[in-house]
């Protein structure tokens, strides 16, 4: 009977977390949430350890087209190039690719009610945006989709 009860119990957490947006699995993060809290502005703070995401065509780098890199807020690792940069007409920030693929990592989300891929830096856990199937079919047909806050540019 507990067997069961727990079952029944799991089972209806689960389906009402998912319905509420509450799904998405934990990361693990390099260092504590206090910790990235004393370094990351409260802008990328609300981006990079709770998987926020910043509005669209109000952010800073959705209109960039300077040369440069964009690295991370948080370490300062080179993850995307203005050579891969494209205009995705969503109000934010989309690539080709990463500079080096080894440097992000791909996980599913869960999170309201839809199944998305998740782009973390790899060495930190921290969310950076998502990566979507409908970008350039020419690039390889990919767009990630990043989050300005958890970006820093220089130019070249």
């Amino acid at each position: 009977m507990k067997i069961t009860l727990f079952t029944i119990t799991a089972s209806a957490l689960f389906l009402f977390g998912t319905l509420n947006g509450m799904a998405q699995a934990k990361r693990k993060l390099s260092k504590p949430a206090s910790e990235w809290k004393k370094i990351l502005t409260p802008n990328q703070y609300e981006i990079m350890v709770e998987s926020g995401t910043e509005t669209p065509y109000k952010n800073a780098y959705w209109n960039n087209h300077e040369k440069g890199v964009y690295v991370s807020a948080a370490t300062g690792e080179v993850l995307f190039s203005s050579d891969d940069k494209y205009d995705s007409h969503t109000g934010w920030p989309s690539f080709v690719k990463p500079v080096d693929p080894n440097k992000v990592e791909i996980a599913r989300d869960n999170s309201f009610g839809m199944v998305r891929d998740e782009v973390i830096e790899k060495s930190t856990g921290l969310h950076l945006g998502h990566v979507f199937d409908d970008g350039p079919a020419d690039r390889g047909g990919k767009r990630y989709c990043m989050n300005s806050g958890a970006l820093k540019f220089i130019k070249k």
